[in-house]
C-alpha cells in the first residue's frame, strides 16, 4: 500500500515524499480511510507508530476539498496534554501542509507569553494545537470562536485524563459544534477513556494497533528495593557518587518533588538541575541546552522530559519514583543508550510498587534484575513477580504465591479478599 492509494491531493503527497516516507504505517493505513469517510474514530496506538500523521494527513485532505465556512477561528482543534507534544504536533502539521496555501497552524500552551499567542490567534488560521489549560484561558477571554470548527482531535487522551484534564476537555468539547467529526487517540482504553469517548464520539470506528516494544538490548535494567523516602535519598546519593555516572536523568512523580530532590542533591555536592512543567519554555530550553553542553551532570525531571530528549551522553536513567504506566517507563529508560551506546536504567521500588513492577515486566517482556548494594539493604525484599507466561512470582520453578500478598484473609470464620495495592 502507498500513500497515493489513500490520498489524492498532490501538495500533500509531495510533502510526504519530501519527508522521506514511502509506505503508511499500520495506524495510518487503517485510520486514514475511516477519517476520510467522515466517521468518528477511537484509536489505540503507542507513541512512535506514526499516529500524528494518521490524523493530520486525512484532515488536511478534507480541508482542501471542503470550502471553509465564513468567520474566524479554527477549522481543526487538536488537544494534547503537554506543551512538548503541542509543539511536536504543530511542527508535523506545518510540515505536511507546507505546500498548501492558506493552511496555517497556531500552537498555544502554558508557560509562553500571551501577547504572541494573542497575535497569532487574531490572524487567519485553520489548525489550532493546544493544551487544555491555556486554551480555556483564551476561550474565557473570547479569543477563540468555534463557529466553523469541523474536527475535534484528542491526542494521548489517556495521559490527558491522568493529568486531571477530564473536566476541561469536556468543557471545551461542549463549546464546539455538535456536528463536528471527533477523533480520539490513546495508548490505552482504560475505563475513563472509554467513558469519555462514549460522551464525545458518535458511533465511532475502533482501531487497535498492537505496540511493538523497543527491546533496549543495549540498556542494562536494574531493580533496587527501598523502604522509604530516606532510604531512596541515601541510595541515590551513593549511586550518583560513582564516577561511572557521567550524566544522569532522575525521574520523580511530581514537580514539587523534582525541585526538592534537586535541592537535596545540590546540598550533597552534586551538580543538579530540575526540569518540569512549572518552568516556562525559556527556562526549560536553557536547562536542556546546559545538559547538552555538559554543564549539568544530574537532571531531576518529571515525565515532561521523558519524550524528546536525545542526548547521547546520558549514561544512566534512575526512576526515583516508578511511572504510572509501563509505556512511560519505556520512554524514560530510552533517554539513555542513545545512538547505539550502552546505558543503565535503575528503578527504585518499595513494597507498594509491586503492581507497577509487574505491569512493566508484562509490558516489556523483560524481568527487572533485582540487586542489593552492601550497606543499603532493604528491611524486607518482596517478590515482585515475573512477566506473563512465567510460572509463579519467581519465574519457572518459583513459588506460586507471594508471601507478602496472601490471597485471602480469615475473619470470623469467613474468607475476605485483601484489597490490592
Amino acid at each position: 500500500m502507498s500513500f497515493r492509494s489513500l490520498l489524492t491531493q498532490e501538495p500533500i503527497l509531495q510533502a510526504i515524499e519530501e519527508a522521506g516516507y514511502t509506505e503508511p504505517t499500520p495506524i495510518q493505513a487503517q485510520a486514514i480511510p475511516v477519517i476520510l469517510a467522515g466517521k468518528d474514530l477511537r484509536a489505540s496506538a503507542q507513541t512512535g507508530t506514526g499516529k500524528t500523521a494518521a490524523f493530520i494527513l486525512p484532515v488536511l485532505e478534507k480541508l482542501v476539498k471542503t470550502p471553509a465556512k465564513p468567520g474566524k477561528g479554527p477549522r481543526v482543534l487538536i488537544l494534547v496534554p503537554t506543551r512538548e507534544l503541542a509543539m511536536q504536533v504543530a511542527k508535523e502539521a506545518a510540515k505536511y501542509s507546507q505546500k498548501l496555501s492558506h493552511m496555517k497552524t497556531v500552537c498555544i500552551y502554558g508557560g509562553a507569553p500571551y501577547p504572541i499567542q494573542n497575535r497569532d490567534l487574531s490572524r487567519p488560521y485553520e489548525i489550532l494545537v493546544a493544551t487544555p489549560g491555556r486554551l480555556m484561558d483564551h476561550m474565557d477571554r473570547g479569543r477563540i470562536p468555534f463557529g466553523r470548527l469541523e474536527f475535534l482531535i484528542l491526542d494521548e487522551a489517556d495521559r490527558m485524563l491522568d493529568m486531571g484534564f477530564i473536566e476541561p476537555v469536556e468543557h471545551i468539547a461542549a463549546a464546539t459544534p455538535a456536528e463536528r467529526q471527533t477523533l480520539m487517540f490513546s495508548a490505552t482504553f482504560h475505563r475513563n477513556v472509554m467513558n469519555l469517548s462514549k460522551r464525545l464520539l458518535k458511533n465511532p470506528t475502533e482501531i487497535v494497533i498492537t505496540a511493538q516494544h523497543e527491546k533496549h538490548e543495549n540498556i542494562e535494567q536494574r531493580l533496587l528495593h527501598v523502604d522509604n523516602l530516606q532510604h531512596k535519598e541515601r541510595l541515590l546519593d551513593h549511586l550518583l557518587s560513582d564516577e561511572s555516572v557521567k550524566q544522569a536523568i532522575v525521574f520523580t512523580a511530581t514537580k514539587h518533588q523534582a525541585d526538592t530532590l534537586m535541592e537535596v542533591l545540590c546540598e550533597k555536592g552534586h551538580d543538579a538541575a530540575a526540569l518540569h512543567g512549572d518552568m516556562n519554555q525559556r527556562q526549560r530550553t536553557k536547562t536542556i541546552a546546559r545538559l547538552r553542553k555538559g554543564e549539568i551532570r544530574i537532571l531531576v525531571a518529571t515525565d515532561v522530559a521523558a519524550r524528546g530528549i536525545d542526548i547521547q551522553t546520558i549514561t544512566h536513567v534512575i526512576n526515583f519514583d516508578l511511572p504510572r504506566s509501563a509505556e512511560d517507563y519505556v520512554h524514560r529508560i530510552g533517554r539513555t543508550g542513545r545512538a547505539g551506546a550502552n546505558g543503565i536504567a535503575i528503578a527504585f521500588a518499595s513494597p507498594k510498587d509491586r503492581g507497577l513492577v509487574r505491569q512493566i515486566e508484562n509490558f516489556t517482556g523483560h524481568t527487572l534484575a533485582a540487586q542489593v548494594i552492601a550497606g543499603f539493604e532493604p528491611s524486607q525484599k518482596p517478590q515482585y513477580g515475573s512477566p506473563r507466561g512465567a510460572r509463579g512470582p519467581g519465574g519457572p520453578g518459583g513459588p506460586r504465591r507471594n508471601k507478602f500478598r496472601p490471597p485471602f484473609h480469615k475473619k470470623n470464620g469467613n474468607f475476605k479478599k485483601f484489597k490490592r495495592f
